[in-house]
């Protein structure tokens, strides 16, 4: 399988909830399915039905976060001397052409991109458009509405 990029802070992250789930949630739910199973009929118990689903769900995050830690190419972007190219891991600030408009983003890994806080994935059309560029070039990324230019204007290694 091929391994999947990730930042130091998205390791960090998944490694965070997965110890909560083993630590927390799950001893917590397993106590909740033993209590519903002494109030007696399993079969028209709702809440012990809701606690095997939920077991379910925590066992079942539980294999996928630590399917994507064993497949996680860990890139420390601070150890890469910054060369001004844009890179996985990089902050990039960016010139809309069109609209003039200013905008910042950092490239990381599927797992960690929120468009809320200015991550996209390294994935993303935006994101593509940019990896391999140095500050100061132009890169056009095709969306629905059709091309937007974009003038490079910072590459960062935060």
């Amino acid at each position: 399988m091929e391994k999947t990029p990730m930042t130091v802070n998205g390791e960090k992250i998944l490694r965070l909830e997965l110890e909560r789930l083993k630590t927390e949630e799950r001893p917590r739910i397993v106590q909740a399915i033993s209590e519903a199973r002494e109030q007696g009929d399993l079969r028209e118990n709702a809440e012990y039905q809701y606690a095997k689903e939920e077991q379910g769900f925590i066992e079942g995050r539980i294999l996928d976060i630590e399917s994507k830690l064993a497949n996680a190419n860990v890139i420390d972007v601070s150890q890469i001397t910054p060369t001004g190219k844009v890179i996985f891991g990089s902050t990039v600030r960016l010139l809309n052409y069109e609209s003039d408009e200013e905008v910042q983003y950092k490239i990381v890994g599927d797992e960690e991109s929120d468009i809320k806080l200015s991550k996209i994935s390294v994935y993303s059309p935006i994101a593509r458009a940019l990896i391999g560029k140095n500050e100061g070039e132009t890169a056009i990324v095709s969306t629905p509405k059709g091309p937007v230019e974009y003038e490079i204007c910072k590459v960062e290694h935060l």
